[in-house]
């Protein structure tokens, strides 16, 4: 292991024994709190911490659903920070203060992100470490903010569910789905770049 994967795993370890001593309502409070932090502060660990979760739900400390629900809202809270973000960068963007970036271009990449963008907010949160990428884009873009709101919170739901469901079912073997995590992010994190790639090329 490096040094930084050492101290992210001695990170978790101890936001896991702190996790333990938290009665219902601050463990609610600590799911909302991981993943709303994933989407301002990436990558953190939000996906392992709520597997975790998921452990307790399985021995009656809380609930599944809300603990879902609060992850949810947490990672819900967190995108439309992010699509704030990328308003206030595409107007400054606008404005000429970056003369590195044409806004020419910027509003091309608008164009087809307001064509295609919905689709990558339905799979935003099956797109390890470009979540928060995509929210502020779909903030430059100007995507209608309900809808686009509404498409983040259902694919956070489906995903939070995804995991908690998976630290409810290993018990504790929970560490396991950390092996099946990273190896999915490696996987799908490729695929995401030649994609993109591609569309460049074809762009």
């Amino acid at each position: 292991m490096t040094q930084v994967t050492l101290v992210i795993h001695s990170m978790i370890e101890s936001i896991i024994l702190y996790l333990q001593s938290l009665p219902p309502e601050g463990i609610l409070l600590a799911a909302f709190i991981i993943t709303f932090s994933e989407n301002i502060f990436p990558p953190a660990p939000s996906d392992v911490l709520l597997v975790f979760c998921g452990t307790l739900v399985g021995i009656g400390t809380v609930g599944f659903i809300p603990l879902a629900v609060s992850a949810t809202i947490g990672s819900t809270a967190g995108f439309a920070v992010m699509y704030w973000v990328g308003i206030k960068f595409g107007v400054t963007i606008e404005s000429g203060k970056w003369k590195f970036m044409p806004v020419s271009a910027i509003r091309k990449s608008e164009e087809w992100f307001k064509k295609y963008g919905y689709w990558l907010i339905i799979a935003n949160r099956f797109l390890s470490g470009t979540r928060a990428v995509i929210s502020v884009f779909a903030g430059m873009s100007r995507l209608n903010f309900p809808k686009t709101l509404g498409l983040s919170a259902v694919s956070a739901l489906v995903w939070n569910c995804i995991l908690c469901y998976g630290g409810l079912s290993l018990g504790n073997n929970w560490r396991q789905i950390d092996y099946y995590l990273t190896t999915y992010s490696q996987a799908i994190t490729p695929i995401i770049i030649v994609v993109v790639l591609v569309l460049i090329g074809l762009w």
